[in-house]
């Protein structure tokens, strides 16, 4: 009698599982919302060394005195049929520039991504000149984690990675959307990605609305206009014309780079 309860449990139970999995719903075009922060306090006191506090540091006091501490930027990605287009929205108010502001904080690629042909073109716009980059989408060696929490109305699981081979990503995706993708070039894990951090550069994405929607073909069309380049072409380009700048051209490239 015992074991004929426990076998009907056991099956009480999977069945209860696979009604639950049979009633989510999982969302396979829309919108998504993101907001791009940055901590530009944090960002320029980093910057300050021995060789450059002599004027770097009057830069940051004076950024300190008329600046908030973080910037925030905003951006959609609209994906359908496993692809995604990435593009940054201009901000209302001119932002401070270069200069004033580290390259890492801006919004400089709109990112179209395929991934039914794994193929990537991102158009990146450089002082006055415009590059258009086509190569394979971005390949992160993710480790997946026990850790949750919910972004935009979507349960997500967290994930580590490296990219640039030293920089380390926290992200966190949703299977509820089964399209492997995210901000920026961000993408390659079981889901979506709805939050990303950087947390030794000090700037992060993260979801504030999905829209459910039908998408238009038209509207992941990939960009067109552009010196063509690869993406080892593109950071070369970039490499050979900031060969003097130290460690500011080296803090600029990380900027082109996510």
């Amino acid at each position: 009698m015992k074991k004929i309860l426990t076998l009907t449990t056991i099956l009480l139970l999977s069945a209860n599982f696979l009604l639950a999995q049979g009633n989510k719903h999982f969302t396979f075009h829309g919108t998504i919302e993101y907001n791009k922060t940055s901590n530009v306090w944090a960002m320029l006191q980093k910057a300050i060394n021995k060789d450059n506090e002599m004027w770097y540091q009057p830069r940051y006091e004076q950024y300190k005195k008329n600046k908030p501490q973080f910037k925030v930027l905003k951006s959609t990605l609209k994906f359908g049929n496993y692809q995604t287009l990435f593009t940054p929205i201009e901000p209302e108010t001119p932002t401070a520039g270069y200069w004033s502001e580290p390259m890492m904080t801006a919004q400089n690629s709109t990112v179209f991504s395929d991934f039914n042909t794994g193929l990537s073109i991102s158009q990146k716009s450089v002082f006055e000149e415009t590059f258009l980059v086509k190569d394979t989408t971005r390949h992160i060696k993710w480790k997946l984690t026990g850790e949750t929490r919910e972004i935009a109305g979507y349960p997500c699981r967290r994930a580590n990675g490296l990219i640039l081979d030293s920089i380390y990503v926290v992200a966190f995706y949703t299977e509820e959307i089964p399209v492997s993708g995210g901000p920026e070039s961000f993408n390659g894990l079981p889901g979506m990605i709805l939050g990303v951090a950087l947390p030794h550069e000090n700037v992060t994405w993260f979801a504030t609305k999905v829209t459910e929607q039908p998408i238009d073909e038209k509207s992941l069309t990939a960009p067109k206009k552009g010196k063509a380049a690869t993406n080892k072409s593109f950071m070369t380009i970039l490499q050979n014309a900031m060969k003097d700048w130290g460690t500011e051209g080296k803090e600029y490239l990380k900027g082109f780079s996510l």
